[in-house]
């Protein structure tokens, strides 16, 4: 007989799939042309619901973002904890932060690239604190790339450059079109590292 699930951990599980709809509508629609009614209605849910969860749609939209970078670290931390090649290392960082922005309910990071210019000033710092640390595994990554001789020039440039790039995927990549995001990765360490 399954156990009952208490209410906190229905709490929290509805939270997480409020989170869900929210991204995909703001990635969607954007935050701007979201409604909390939009989201109740794609929640399953009535229109005050939502702010159950959270006090308004602001904190819906930071609460997202922090999402997304927060899966993006733990990703990153489990491939940089391996002992790896630098050049593998690199393919398989590549291919978690693309998975962070292109798999399948993956729409957190998107929302953070195009809807940053939405939060408040208050909630920009408390993003960028997050971002910060997502960047600078990724400066470390860099930093290491030109340590053995991978990469040539600036590594602080060529993270800026490298996850530029990554991100405009979110506008280009189609599930199922020419390229795996294995393979896309794969072309994408190739590219860049000597």
């Amino acid at each position: 007989m399954k156990k009952p699930r208490n209410k906190i951990q229905a709490s929290g599980n509805r939270r997480q799939q409020l989170l869900r709809v929210c991204a995909r509508l703001f990635r969607e629609k954007g935050f701007d042309g979201t409604t909390v009614r939009d989201i109740s209605a794609a929640a399953g849910m009535h229109s005050g619901s939502p702010f159950y969860h959270f006090p308004n749609k602001q904190e819906m939209l930071v609460a997202v973002m922090e999402e997304g970078l927060a899966e993006g670290l733990r990703r990153s931390e489990a491939v940089l904890a391996g002992r790896l090649p630098p050049a593998e290392k690199f393919r398989r960082l590549m291919r978690s932060h693309l998975g962070t922005i292109l798999e399948e309910g993956n729409d957190f990071i998107p929302v953070l690239l195009y809807d940053w210019r939405s939060l408040t000033p208050a909630n920009r710092r408390r993003v960028i604190a997050l971002k910060d640390r997502y960047d600078a595994l990724w400066q470390g990554m860099l930093d290491e790339l030109a340590r053995a001789g991978l990469i040539a020039g600036d590594p602080q440039l060529a993270r800026l450059f490298v996850l530029g790039a990554v991100n405009w995927s979110a506008q280009w990549y189609r599930p199922g079109g020419r390229m795996s995001l294995d393979e896309i990765a794969a072309q994408a360490a190739r590219l860049l590292l000597k």
